[in-house]
This record gives C-alpha cells, structure tokens and sequence, in this order.
C-alpha cells in the first residue's frame, strides 16, 4: 500500500513538471512570434492613430502629427507627398484639388470641417478617385512677357499676388457674389463682387462697423484681367509704362483678381481711394479691426520696398482670421508671412 503511495505520488510530481514546461514552450513560441514581426504592434499603432482625420482646421505652413495624418487620409485617395508634416504647397494642391472636385465645397486650399467631412465620404465610399482632375498638378512654372512668374494654384486663399507672381489670364473665380454692404453706386458691375467667403466676412465688418457708428462703404472689389489691362494701358499710355507701375499693376498681377479684396472708403474723403482715408474714424477703425474678419491691410505704410506699392489703408485682403492675426500682429506683409 505504501508503495502504491510513493508511486502515484512520483506521477503527480512527473506530470506536473511536464505541464511546467509545455506552458513555458508555448510562452517563448508566442514571445519569439512577437519578435519575429515587430511591425505588428507599430502598424496596430499607426492605424489607431490615424483612424480619424483631424479635427482642427488646417492651412499652409502649419506643420506637426495633423499635418502628417491629413496627408495620410489623402494618401489613400492617390496624393503623394515628398515632405511629411508641412501643409506646403503640395498639401495646399492636394485640399485645392479635392474641393474642386466636390460640388458643394467653398475652394480655398484650407482643411475645414466641410472639406473634412466631405473627404471622410469619398474615402469611405470607395469609389475611383482622380487626383488632379479638378486642378492639373504644378509642372515646370510658366512666365508672363513681363517674366512674372505665373500662379498654378490661383484659388488659394493664401495666394501671393504681386509684381513677382501672376495670376493666369483665364482665371475668373466661380464663387464671386455680392456682398450685402454699402456702395457708392447702384450699378450691378463686376467691382461689387467678392468671393464668397470672403463676401460673408466683408458683410460681418461693415454690420459691426455700423453698430459703432462708422459709415463704410465699399468702393471696388473684382476686376478681371481684361479690365486690369485696359486700366494699366491707359496709365501707361498717360505716364509711361514704369510710373505706370508704381502705382497700378499689371494684368494678372492684381489682388483683385482673385476676388479676395475690396477697397474701402467713406463720405468723409468723398468716397475716394486715397491715404487720407486712413486718418478717418473708419480708417482707423477698419486697421485696429480687420483682422477679427480675416483682413489685412494688404499695402501698409513702411513696407513699399517690399510690396512695392504705396500705402493703401484702404485696400483690404481677406486671408482668412488665423493668418490675418498672425500677419498683422506681427506689422509684417503677406509677401513676409509666406516667406516664414
């Protein structure tokens, strides 16, 4: 009996061990699986992390991990970028491109909340999708006669205009409206129009410029190429083609063919486009107020040598609130503020 003991007890002792050591062989195997594929878990985490576009709006020359996830999503669609976590130029064309695609999206280059959802749609509909469809991807930049370089992406609400940049002769925003805002005139002419966004936010500065009392009124908005040609052909003719230029812009090398500016004035300088205006109570209140609706003081005083145009504290470019505060917080130019 006490050997039939000893024995069933050397098994127990024999099966135990073996238990012991199958568990320890199951738990090198799957440890040695996980080191034998160690991108499985960083894929897991990639994934997790750009499951979901981001929520914060973005814009050229923000960069970090919302950068790198939006271009990700947009990846999916068939962009490809050489510059991770820079919203560059080729974000801006990407965004660009994907709005104009989309029926129902304001076309700005900016990631918004509509632009995100709209992307959110296509991606998870599965359906073919073009790149550069809507807007031919940059090539080799082509110039003017002049030899000012010519914009390839000219619905950018962030595009530079100026006497080194041209924006292309057929180029006629398709979202031009009237703003709801005092003119000077009752004729319904090309000057009364603005893009849309920037029409809404024209229509919230005036609304509250008349809450304070001030009579704005709005002067001279888009102007097509043909029309910019005819003005600086007879300032040209009148002056000369280099004094011409000092103080009026060649075709396709006006803001206001992008449909994002707008003079203003007042009865107080008898509703004329000249330096005075400035000093006025709406002069005054139009550049310490702009920038809460996306404006800016586009030529400023002190800074001709690089707009190389006079001061004018009546011209206003809409840029959007974020780069409107940034530009004139900091008392530098749009030419400054894309350099950066």
């Amino acid at each position: 009996m006490q050997r039939l003991l000893w024995l069933l007890l050397l098994i127990g002792v024999l099966l135990f061990f073996m238990t012991s050591c199958q568990s320890n062989d199951d738990t090198n195997s799957s440890s040695q699986n996980n080191s034998e594929n160690p991108s499985d878990e960083e894929d897991v985490t990639a994934n997790q992390e750009y499951e979901k576009l981001p929520k914060t709006p973005l814009q050229k020359l923000d960069q970090g991990e919302q950068v790198v996830a939006l271009q990700y999503f947009l990846e999916q669609l068939g962009y490809s970028f050489s510059d991770q976590g820079n919203y560059n130029e080729q974000v801006t064309w990407a965004i660009t491109d994907f709005q104009i695609q989309q029926e129902d999206l304001l076309v700005s280059g900016i990631y918004d909340e509509d632009t995100k959802q709209k992307l959110e749609e296509v991606i998870q509909s599965e359906k073919t999708y073009k790149p550069g469809k809507g807007l031919p991807a940059p090539t080799e930049p082509a110039f003017t006669d002049a030899g000012t370089e010519v914009i390839s992406n000219p619905y950018d609400q962030l595009v530079l205009v100026n006497k080194d940049f041209s924006l292309p002769a057929d180029y006629i925003p398709d979202d031009l409206v009237i703003p709801n805002v005092p003119f000077p005139f009752i004729e319904d002419i090309p000057k009364k129009y603005m893009r849309q966004a920037a029409a809404d936010a024209l229509e919230e500065l005036f609304a509250d410029a008349q809450e304070e009392g001030l009579e704005l009124y709005a002067q001279s908005g888009y102007r097509s190429y043909d029309r910019q040609d005819t003005i600086f052909a007879a300032n040209a003719a009148e002056n000369g083609e280099k004094h011409a230029n000092k103080y009026s812009a060649r075709p396709g090398e006006s803001e206001h063919q992008t449909g994002l500016a707008m003079d203003v004035t007042s009865p107080e300088v008898n509703f004329s486009l000249e330096t005075e205006f400035g000093e006025t109570k709406e002069g005054k209140w139009v550049k310490e107020n702009a920038t809460n609706y996306g404006f800016i003081i586009r030529f400023p005083e002190g800074k001709e040598e690089i707009t190389k145009y006079q001061f004018e504290p009546w011209h206003l470019r809409y840029v959007g609130q974020k780069a409107a505060e940034e530009i004139m917080n900091q008392n530098i130019t749009l030419e400054e503020y894309l350099e950066k």
